[in-house]
C-alpha cells in the first residue's frame, strides 16, 4: 500500500516516513478521469422505481428469519436534513431554516418510521455502528438529540465497543453540547471545516474561525471522545496553492486522528446552492491538481497514513491499523473498520442495504411525510441485486478495502473461473499495468502503491453498467 510500515504483531506500526510515493501534478493529471465512489455496487444511480417498500421489507423480514441462528450486528444511519444557513458548495439533500421547531414534526415522523421497520426486523437487533448525517444534526438541540437516542435505543441494542459517529457544524455546537453529545453515548466526532482561510469562507458562506475549531477538538479531547474527523474541500472558490498550504498546516497542527479531503465538483445544474458560486473564481484544473499533491505531501510528511478514497488517518487510529491488517470495509459513508454488515437507514433520502438489496427513502419532506402518514415504509426506489452485480461487488470492495484481488478466494466464494469470466476486464488491465498503477499474476490483481491513489478508476473496469453506459457526466472526477 502507498505507505509501508514497519509491523508489530499488535498492528500498531508507525510509518515509515519516505515509503509514500511522490505523486506529481502531472500524474494526477494524466490519470484524472470521471467515476463513481463506490460506496456501493451497484452505484445508487443504478437503483430503479420498480424496487420498494414491499420489496425492502422481504429483505428485513429475511434478516430477521436469519438472525434467529444469529446475526451480525447492523449499522444504523440517520438523516437529519436542517440547516441553520446555506453553505454555497453543498450538494446534500438538506432543508435551510431557522425555525428549530421543525425538528419536532420531523422526528414523530422518525419514530413512526422506526416503528415500521421494527415490525419488520424485529424489536433489539443489534447494531455496533450508528451515524448521523446531514444536513446538520447538531441542528437538533439538546432535547431533540435526547428524544432521537432515547427512541433508537428502544427500538435497536447499541453494543458496547461500537462506533457511535455524529457529523457536527462547528458554528452549532460548543463545550457545554459537546458533553451532552458524550453523555448520549457517541464516541466519534466529525467536524465539517473545508477551509480555514477567510476569503474563502466567505465565497462559500461558511464563516467559522479557526479558532472556534481548535477550540472544539480540544474540548472533545477533553471529553475523551475516541476519534475526530475533519472534513475538507479543494477547488472552491478563491482557493490557491498556497493559501490551501495554510490550511493544512493548521490542520497538521490541529493534528484529527482522520481527515477527509474532498475535490470540489461545480456542478451548479445539478445543485442549486453552487449557483451564488462565481465561476472565475474557483482555482483552474492545473491549480486544482497542484493542490491535491502538495496536499498529499503534506499530509504524509506529518504522518498521516493515506487510507483510500480522499482519507488519511494517523497511524494508531483504527482505521489506518484495519488497513493494514486487511480488515478494511467500505460503506455509504465511506471507509469502516466495521465488518460488511447491513445497513438500516432512517429519514428523508437515506440510503440503506439490507442482504442483497439496496433502498433509497423519499428525497422530499413531502413524500417521506406522507408515505409515512400512511403507515407505509418510505422507500421509493433500490436494486436486488443479481448474482453478477454480487460477484462485482467483491471484486470492486477487494480492489477498494484491500487494494488486491485474489482469484482463488473469489472463485470459491462464487463458484467462477476468474480469468474466463473477467477475460475482457483482465484485458482491460493491460495498459493500467503498463502505466503502473496495477499488477496482475496467476494469482491475483494487486494495485501498486501509486495505482492506490487512483484506485477508482481500476475499479473502474469490472463496473458492468459503467462499460455499458460510455455516459460518465454523472459522476465527479477522481482528483
Amino acid at each position: 500500500m502507498p505507505i509501508s510500515v514497519l509491523a508489530d504483531p499488535a498492528g500498531t506500526a508507525a510509518p515509515a516516513a519516505a515509503a509514500a510515493p511522490i505523486l506529481t501534478p502531472d500524474t494526477l493529471r494524466r490519470f484524472d478521469v470521471a467515476g463513481p465512489r463506490y460506496t456501493s455496487y451497484p452505484t445508487a444511480d443504478r437503483f430503479v422505481e420498480a424496487f420498494g417498500a414491499d420489496d425492502y421489507g422481504q429483505a428485513l423480514r429475511q434478516r430477521a428469519a436469519g438472525a434467529r441462528g444469529g446475526a451480525m450486528p447492523l449499522s444504523l444511519y440517520v438523516h437529519i436534513p436542517f440547516c441553520e444557513s446555506l453553505c454555497y458548495f453543498c450538494a446534500c439533500n438538506k432543508i435551510v431554516t431557522r425555525h428549530h421547531e421543525r425538528a419536532d414534526e420531523y422526528l414523530d415522523h422518525l419514530a413512526l418510521e422506526i416503528e415500521l421497520q421494527v415490525a419488520q426486523l424485529g424489536r433489539g437487533a443489534a447494531v455496533s455502528q450508528l451515524h448521523l448525517g446531514g444536513g446538520t444534526p447538531t441542528f437538533l438541540d439538546d432535547a431533540a438529540l435526547r428524544r432521537l437516542m432515547a427512541m433508537l435505543r428502544a427500538a435497536f441494542t447499541l453494543v458496547p465497543g461500537g462506533e457511535y459517529a455524529v457529523e457536527v457544524d462547528p458554528r452549532t455546537i460548543d463545550e457545554k453540547r459537546l458533553a451532552e453529545l458524550a453523555s448520549l453515548g457517541f464516541n466519534r466526532l466529525s467536524f465539517g471545516v473545508q477551509d480555514f482561510d477567510p476569503a474563502v469562507q466567505k465565497a462559500v458562506h461558511r464563516i467559522q474561525p479557526a479558532e472556534q475549531v481548535f477550540d472544539l477538538v480540544a474540548a472533545a479531547r477533553r471529553l475523551g471522545f475516541g476519534s475526530l474527523n475533519v472534513d475538507l474541500i479543494y477547488g472552491l472558490p478563491r482557493q490557491n496553492a498556497t493559501s490551501f498550504d495554510q490550511t493544512l498546516a493548521q490542520i497538521c497542527a490541529l493534528r484529527p486522528d482522520r481527515i477527509a479531503l474532498y475535490a470540489y465538483a461545480h456542478l451548479p445544474e445539478r445543485f442549486k446552492p453552487q449557483r451564488r458560486i462565481h465561476g472565475d473564481e474557483l482555482p483552474d484544473p492545473a491549480t486544482k491538481i497542484e493542490m491535491l499533491s502538495r496536499s498529499i505531501a503534506a499530509l504524509t510528511s506529518a504522518g498521516y497514513v493515506y487510507i483510500g478514497m480522499d482519507h488519511f488517518a494517523l497511524p494508531d487510529d483504527p482505521l489506518a491499523i484495519a488497513k493494514r491488517q486487511g480488515r478494511l470495509h467500505r460503506n455509504f459513508q465511506g471507509y469502516s473498520t466495521q465488518p460488511d454488515c447491513d445497513l438500516v437507514a432512517l429519514g428523508v433520502s437515506a440510503i440503506g442495504r439490507v442482504g442483497a438489496t439496496y433502498s433509497q427513502n423519499a428525497k422530499t419532506l413531502e413524500e417521506y411525510y406522507d408515505l409515512i402518514g400512511q403507515g407505509r415504509l418510505p422507500v421509493v426506489r433500490g436494486l436486488a441485486l443479481s448474482r453478477d452485480d454480487v460477484l462485482r461487488r467483491s471484486v470492486i470492495m477487494a480492489l477498494m478495502c484491500q487494494g488486491r484481488v485474489d482469484f482463488e478466494s473469489i472463485e470459491l466464494a462464487h463458484l467462477i473461473d476468474f480469468r474466463r469470466y473477467f477475460e475482457a476486464e483482465l484485458a482491460a488491465l493491460v495498459p493500467l499495468a503498463a502505466k503502473g498503477l496495477v499488477s496482475v499474476d496467476a494469482r491475483g490483481v494487486d494495485v501498486t502503491d501509486t495505482g492506490w491513489f487512483f484506485v477508482r478508476g481500476i475499479a473502474m473496469v469490472f463496473d458492468r453498467y459503467l462499460q455499458a453506459d460510455r455516459n460518465r457526466t454523472r459522476f465527479s472526477r477522481i482528483i
